[in-house]
């Protein structure tokens, strides 16, 4: 209960020097630390990466935009990658 109090203790909080709003779960990613979960659209050729339209650290909000992706650019091949690994890859259609 003492982290939940210190959650929505003010910012002129003694108990928080820094005045700065904590996280509601866990911490900020650090300034220059990657967000493990990205969405990539390839060229048409499929061999090379042209856009990442996703970053994030939840795998739910980067699935998501994995799909959003797939309706936004459906000739394309996409990519969801979590670290590197692809989890999840949309081939392109042709009509």
């Amino acid at each position: 209960m003492t982290s939940l109090a210190m959650k929505l203790s003010p910012n002129d909080d003694p108990s928080n020097p820094s005045g700065s709003t904590p996280p509601l779960f866990g911490r900020f990613p650090a300034d220059g630390e990657d967000l493990p979960y990205k969405v990539e659209i390839w060229d048409e050729a499929a061999e090379a990466v042209i856009q990442v339209v996703a970053v994030t650290a939840s795998p739910a909000i980067g699935y998501a935009a994995f799909y959003a992706a797939t309706r936004e650019f459906p000739g394309r091949e996409i990519t969801l990658r979590h670290d590197g690994r692809v989890i999840s890859r949309w081939a392109a259609r042709t009509h």
